[in-house]
This record gives C-alpha cells, structure tokens and sequence, in this order.
C-alpha cells in the first residue's frame, strides 16, 4: 500500500479543471498529472473539479486512480448559458457552500471576484510568461488578456507555483512578486513513458507511420518559437548522411518555412513532418529513437525533453530558458541560432555509442527526481503551508 501524505482527511480541495477536462496536451496534461498525484497520495476529504461543462469533459481518464474526483458544472440561472463566464465569475459563489478549503487555478487563472470567498485559501500555478518575453508570438489582444489575468491571478493568491526557477525569476521580474510568495514545484510527466514498450507495439508503431530504423525525433508544436528550422539548418551539416528526422507536432504556418528550406537543400527524404499522432504511440517514437531534439528558443519547463529521458533516450535541448532544469546536467545544450553547434552534438551522440549510452544512464537517473509521488508531496507541502497560515 503507497503511504499517502498526512494532510488533513477533513480538507477539501477545489481546482479550475477546465484544461484538465478538455485540452490534451501540455496545460492539460499538467493538471491531469497533478490531479492523479493527490488521488493516489493524498488523504483529503474530496477533490472538486469546476468544469464549464461536462458534455466536453473528454480528456478525465485516469484522473481516479484510487477514488473519484467530483466533477461539477454550472447547473443554475444564467451560467448554465454563459458557462466561460461561470469559470471567472459565478464559480465562486459556489466554493464555500461546497466547502471548499483551498482552490488551486492549475493554468495561470483564478476567478476574478474568489477573494469574496473570504474562507478559501487560493493557489495558482504559472507555467510561463512567453508572451511578455517574446511578445512577437502572440496577438495582442492575447497579451492583453493573459497579463490581466496572470498578474491579477499573482496578487489574489496567498502562493505562487512556479513550474520552474526560470519561470519564478520571470514572474518575480515582470509582476513584482515577491520571492518569498512563490514556490517551484517542477512538472512530471505519464508515468507511460517510463514503462518499456512490447516489441509487438514497437513493431506496429514503426510499420504504421513507416519510422526508419534510425531517427532523429522532435516532439512539439511546429510553430515559430519552438525553432524547429534549426534542426533543420543542421541536418546537412551532419556527417551521417543516412539518419532521418522525424517530427511530431500539430502544424502551424510556420511549418511550410520549414518545408520549404528542407525541400531547398534537397532532404525531403530524410525529414518528416507529422501530425494525428496518438498519445498511445507517442512512448513508441520516444523509445525507437536514437536522439531527442527539442531546439525551442523559450519553455517554461520543457516537458518533452523529460519524456525522452524516462524513454531511455538521450536529449539535445536549446540554452536561454529552462530547458537544463528538464533535461539535467548530462544532457548537451546549444545556442539557438547555431545549427553548426546542433550538429556537432547530434554527430558526437550518434557516433559515440558509450557516450550515448552514458547519457542514457544519466537521464533515466535525474528523471526519478520529478517521480509522481516526490512532486505530489512538494505540492501537497505547500498546501499545507498555505492552510496553516
């Protein structure tokens, strides 16, 4: 039986599970990790998800591992009709009569008006502040709207959760946070990518989107920030003319620039683009690839370098944001505007089998720090932290 955590069994805990219920990937995936971690390890009372509506509500499985999370939507008077503005607004009026202690705004947001509920502590997690650091990427009535309510959301909360020790110096630099208000409670990441993969899936997997023997594996948005044009700017500069790249991501306008260059230097052949690939297969790429290249320009946390290592697979990342804090001291780091610099990391990985194997060892050891069970007690000390003031 796993020990659980000894916070009070009478503590009821309330979430914005918006994400959590809808979105299936990175702020999704946070909040389904976090609220699998107190499922599993936690004694409170009950866990309650406000989520605007329950028939979209799609993305829940495995969230009650060990005991039912309650899910709740707007179900009186108008905020059955203006369910976006329940989650800001009218939710609140509902979180005493609900009991709950202590709401957690798991995506960067608590409603406008919780202080009124004089007898709820409040905590927010922000994963980034990309939009005020490169502003270029984002429209800006988008900036607008996630400054207002991020510095909004920092002010209202009696802690800050920072999902890494570049995004605690960010909010501290941009909203004036005080240090002492904020705390770094690293991400993890499904628990599937540390469970080896059957061959017979393996197999399956490489068979249906026809993976080569031997990969290069981006995972992400191909979007202008996450600079997968670097991966490709390096590929011809490699001195293994036979390693492919394959890159997992939705498409952005972004991806026919990268297109376009690949089609340039004559490597069509040797670089794919694809998207629709299923979560279930994803581990399956992970661990069939030779090395992991994540070249974004700025991450809050940088999940997917994490995933890589729990696969057993050696990681590239970029310098100039978080990325050393996901991927660890024993994975290799290059500028991002330096495809020569990539390529001589890529060349020394591929064609240095103990090093590569080192790197391996090296990875799957740092990842156990962000273990479930070891993040799901540094959040669970802050909420008694915060329940105790």
């Amino acid at each position: 039986m796993e020990k659980r955590s000894e916070i009070d069994a009478k503590t009821v805990i309330g979430f914005d599970g918006k994400r959590a219920a809808q979105n299936r990937t990175g702020l999704g995936n946070y909040s389904r990790f976090v609220l699998r971690g107190l499922s599993r390890f936690s004694r409170a009372g009950r866990l309650v998800l406000y989520v605007p509506s329950l028939g979209k509500a799609t993305c829940l499985e495995g969230v009650d591992e060990e005991r039912a999370v309650e899910l709740k939507e707007p179900r009186r008077g108008i905020w059955r009709w203006l369910r976006s503005l329940w989650r800001v607004w009218g939710v609140t009026s509902e979180l005493e009569g609900d009991g709950i202690c202590l709401f957690h705004g798991l995506s960067g947001e608590l409603p406008l008006n919780i202080c009124k509920a004089r007898n709820v502590r409040r905590i927010v997690t922000i994963h980034d502040l990309i939009f005020l650091r490169y502003p270029e990427y984002y429209k800006p009535i988008d900036r607008w709207i996630y400054r207002f309510k991020f510095r909004r959301a920092c002010r209202m909360a009696d802690r800050v959760i920072a999902v890494s020790e570049c995004t605690k110096r960010d909010i501290m630099h941009y909203f004036g946070t005080p240090e002492e208000k904020i705390k770094v409670v690293y991400q993890g990441c499904d628990e599937r990518f540390r469970q080896p993969v059957s061959e017979e899936h393996i197999n399956k997997v490489r068979a249906r989107y026809q993976l080569p023997q031997r990969f290069i594996l981006y995972v992400g948005s191909i979007e202008e920030r996450k600079n997968l044009l670097l991966l490709a700017q390096a590929l011809p500069l490699l001195e293994d003319k036979e390693v492919e790249v394959v890159a997992v991501g939705r498409r952005t306008p972004y991806a026919d620039e990268v297109e376009r260059l690949v089609q340039e230097q004559g490597l069509s052949a040797r670089f794919r683009m694809l998207q629709g690939v299923t979560f279930t297969d994803l581990p399956a790429f992970y661990q069939m690839a030779t090395v992991f290249v994540y070249p974004s320009r700025f991450e809050g946390f940088g999940i997917p370098l994490l995933e890589a290592l729990c696969s057993g697979t050696p990681v590239i990342g970029c310098t100039g944001s978080c990325l050393e804090e996901a991927g660890g001291p024993s994975s290799l780091y290059v500028d991002p505007d330096d495809p020569q610099a990539l390529a001589a990391a890529m060349h020394r990985v591929l064609s240095d089998g103990p090093f590569r194997q080192q790197m391996i060892a090296d990875g799957l050891a740092y990842a156990d720090r962000f273990q479930m069970e070891t993040l799901t007690r540094q959040l669970l000390q802050v909420y008694q932290e915060v329940l105790e003031k």
